[in-house]
């Protein structure tokens, strides 16, 4: 089964919402994170992998923790029509 196929566990169900210095970020793909929006390896052994992103500036963003944007790593608001926590898997 592909990466693709999974289906991740939804940490949250609204975005993180912060201003992030410029520089090299590792996003939770997984949903098992405990630094939620950011990976902490807890996804060795479920089949995923930590996208990751970079910032050129400091700049304020909405990062996706419901794991379904269609946008990673950035919210898009697919979270508003997830009915759970946990949802997904």
């Amino acid at each position: 089964m592909s990466e693709l196929e999974r289906k991740p566990r939804v940490a949250g169900l609204k975005p993180w919402v912060g201003k992030l210095p410029a520089g090299e970020y590792w996003w939770c793909r997984c949903g098992y994170s405990s630094d939620q929006p950011f990976c902490d390896g807890s996804h060795a052994g479920k089949g995923f992998a930590p996208m990751r992103f970079e910032l050129a500036v400091e700049k304020k963003v909405a990062l996706c923790t419901c794991k379904y944007t269609k946008n990673p790593p950035f919210c898009d608001g697919s979270h508003k029509s997830l009915k759970t926590e946990g949802a997904g898997g």
